[in-house]
């Protein structure tokens, strides 16, 4: 299954589950990243890390390490 971190900048992405557990699920939660949202992916770092995201309306610097553990539709 494919995951945050293979999506392309411009593209729409749909969450389908969230990998992971204790601490770091819950951050992710907490950035509300939860199943069924969608997700903008607006740029990605030159380098590769961070990628800014847009969900629910904000903005967000997400981890390459950290987007891995979402699967996407």
């Amino acid at each position: 299954m494919k995951t945050l971190k293979d999506a392309q900048v411009g593209q729409t992405v749909t969450v389908a589950r969230l990998n992971g557990t204790g601490p770091v699920k819950r951050r992710i939660m907490d950035m509300g990243i939860t199943k069924g949202v969608q997700i903008y992916v607006r740029k990605v770092a030159p380098l590769g890390d961070p990628m800014e995201l847009n969900v629910r309306g904000y903005e967000l610097s997400v981890r390459k390490a950290d987007a891995e553990m979402v699967e996407i539709n």
